[in-house]
């Protein structure tokens, strides 16, 4: 717990925000300082595991997205997340591939899905969908039966009683 109150206390100043639940440290910050704040955890903090990268929509105008990164420092055995709002105008954050190499999944499953890019990432492509689909699936404003003529739907007729 010493490491928890230490880190917040030297990183406060950094984030627009910090929260603590149930022993585990979240910080807000700013959308051009998300980089430099996560280099500073991977270097002076030892935070050497990236445990995954997510993304939402908020679905509001302006920052409409948000980019979650979950952290470990395995050595002192903390988790932190760090989040930053993504305008939808723009929604574009740095790579973080350089700082952790397994980022690049992650990075390109929320292109893939939410439209964020990463700037400075090595293959950003789409990971599930075709390269010329045109939406992103997780988007608040995605269809729930999926673009109309897309996919066939299954048959409407009731399933029939075994024998």
């Amino acid at each position: 717990m010493t490491h928890l109150v230490s880190l917040k206390e030297a990183l406060s100043a950094e984030a627009l925000e910090v929260k603590e639940y149930a022993g585990e440290l979240t910080f807000i910050v700013e959308r051009e300082k998300l980089k430099s704040f996560l280099r500073m955890l991977r270097e002076r903090y030892e935070f050497d595991y990236l445990v995954d990268i997510g993304a939402t929509d908020h679905f509001v105008e302006g920052l409409r997205f948000e980019i979650v990164y979950n952290l470990v420092s395995l050595s002192k055995r903390i988790r932190v997340r760090v989040k930053a709002r993504v305008p939808e105008a723009e929604p574009i954050v740095e790579s973080v591939v350089d700082l952790w190499p397994g980022a690049a999944w992650h990075e390109r499953e929320a292109y893939d899905m939410m439209g964020i890019q990463f700037r400075g990432h090595p293959d950003l492509r789409r990971i599930y969908l075709p390269e010329d689909f045109e939406y992103y699936p997780l988007r608040k404003e995605f269809p729930l039966l999926g673009i109309p003529g897309t996919l066939p739907l299954p048959p409407k007729e009731p399933p029939k009683p075994y024998s």
